[in-house]
């Protein structure tokens, strides 16, 4: 029997299909102190992003075959040794591509119109108040749309975007354009096609008024000091990737300057301990690392993850 341990969880739609395979899926949380202990029982382990799998954890573990991630990155598992030591490593960067986008969005829209604000303070301030600090908003259409990583998510980002009326700019090392269908729901006859190039990091920097990261870690920040400077003043940032792409002490102090006008975080650089000074700032819109974290975007990857293990043992129907 093939045993499972979602650590992080896995949706019942994909726990269903293994079960019914006659797979063994323990979904009880495991602390990672404890996983080199339980570990070695098991033929795969799923993860999202609080558990790490690292070269001593799969050192201990000469059964484990598959390494699966819920999620779009890896940098929580150590994927290139484990690959070097036989075991698939999977992740599903598809799955959760509109539900990082409409979160982007939803700090977006609330930075615009202080919604971030609104909810803190309407309930014990002054009304008349507070309608008169928050009647200085600004509509998205005409804004231009800097969007640092042009893959699934980026274009994602740039479809809602392009929907909304911005001005559009990605920016990606790889990619050089990307053909954005726009289409109408429940509307097959209503399709907008728009072939969208790429812009250089320079162009994007000076122009956007909102500036969207959709990128894998990296060693440093993307995102410091001699960017902020660059950018537009009033500016925003919006990070729904990983934390440690935006430097956060230079964000603070651009925040502080007036440099920006504000950030969206989802993601930071000390999970799960950010930083007081970042997610009380007036003029920060923070969610809690929850950008995959839709019920429909948990039903695709658990069912996506289940397909692929099942193909992997031969089980695929």
């Amino acid at each position: 029997m093939v045993k499972i341990l979602a650590n992080d969880g896995i949706h019942p739609d994909g726990i269903t299909l293994l079960e019914e395979a006659g797979y063994q899926v323990d979904t009880e949380k495991v602390p990672q102190e404890d996983l080199i202990k339980v570990l070695p029982a098991y033929d795969v382990i799923i993860v999202r992003s609080a558990t790490k799998v690292r070269k001593d954890l799969i050192d201990a573990c000469p059964n484990l075959k598959i390494i699966a991630r819920g999620g779009v990155g890896l940098d929580n598992i150590d994927h290139e040794y484990a690959q070097s030591k036989g075991i698939t490593v999977m992740n599903t960067p598809a799955a959760s591509s509109s539900s990082v986008a409409e979160l982007a969005f939803a700090h977006i829209f609330s930075m615009a119109r202080f919604l971030h604000r609104a909810n803190r303070e309407v309930p014990t301030g002054s009304f008349k108040k507070l309608k008169d600090e928050f009647s200085e908003g600004t509509q998205l259409r005409g804004k231009t749309l800097g969007i640092i990583g042009f893959g699934r998510i980026g274009q994602e980002v740039a479809r809602i975007g392009l929907a909304l009326g911005m001005n559009v700019k990605p920016v990606d090392l790889i990619i050089d354009g990307a053909e954005i269908n726009i289409q109408l729901f429940n509307m097959d006859n209503v399709k907008l096609s728009v072939s969208m190039p790429t812009f250089d990091m320079e162009e994007v920097l000076t122009t956007s008024d909102y500036l969207t990261l959709h990128v894998p870690a990296s060693d440093g920040a993307l995102i410091g000091r001699d960017e902020i400077a660059r950018m537009k003043t009033g500016a925003f940032i919006i990070n729904t990737s990983r934390g440690g792409i935006v430097d956060e002490e230079a964000l603070i102090d651009a925040l502080n300057s007036g440099k920006l006008g504000g950030a969206g975080i989802d993601v930071f650089e000390n999970e799960p301990n950010p930083r007081p000074a970042l997610i009380g700032h007036p003029k920060v819109s923070v969610s809690p690392h929850i950008g995959a974290a839709t019920q429909e975007a948990q039903g695709y990857i658990g069912l996506e993850l289940a397909d692929r293990i099942l193909a992997h043992f031969g089980d695929d129907k």
